[in-house]
């Protein structure tokens, strides 16, 4: 196999391994907070939340120092500085956004919460479609609470 089919074959298993098993699914999953919550990770290995059961999908909520109000505002501004991200939801304690992958355009979905009872930002990160994610909303969340901290100390 030359070099060029190589490179498509790869590019088009990849699209079937990460992509497929949600084709057809054109929009978001039911999010949001319901009962103090943002929604479970799905059984697949393509999600973190802060409020997860699971050790294996669980990330630490953000420190919330200062006015809610204030750290809602650097969190909105820092998302919308990210590549290929778009918000699609703000409430004064809530905000979701959507990322496109680079190569393939798949969806990401990240909420932050600010929950008040816990002094807390709850965060959730997942892939919308696909099983893997390869460690990327992990990652983007990881990115985020590292800019949101920076932000707090300037």
């Amino acid at each position: 196999m030359s070099g060029a089919r190589r490179i498509i074959f790869l590019l088009a298993l990849a699209g079937l391994v990460f992509g497929a098993p949600a084709c057809g699914n054109s929009g978001p999953p039911q999010l949001g907070v319901r009962q103090g919550r943002l929604a479970p990770c799905p059984a697949s290995p393509n999600c973190v939340a802060s409020q997860e059961p699971n050790p294996e999908r669980r990330t630490p909520p953000f420190a919330c120092s200062g006015p809610p109000d204030e750290a809602m505002a650097r969190l909105r501004a820092i998302i919308k500085s990210m590549p290929r991200a778009r918000i699609v939801k703000e409430e004064p304690d809530y905000l979701r956004a959507e990322f496109a992958s680079r190569v393939f355009g798949f969806v990401d979905d990240l909420e932050l919460w600010h929950d008040r009872k816990a002094g807390v930002i709850q965060v959730r990160s997942a892939a919308r479609t696909g099983y893997w994610d390869l460690g990327v909303n992990r990652e983007r969340v990881a990115q985020l609470r590292a800019l949101f901290n920076h932000s707090a100390a300037n």
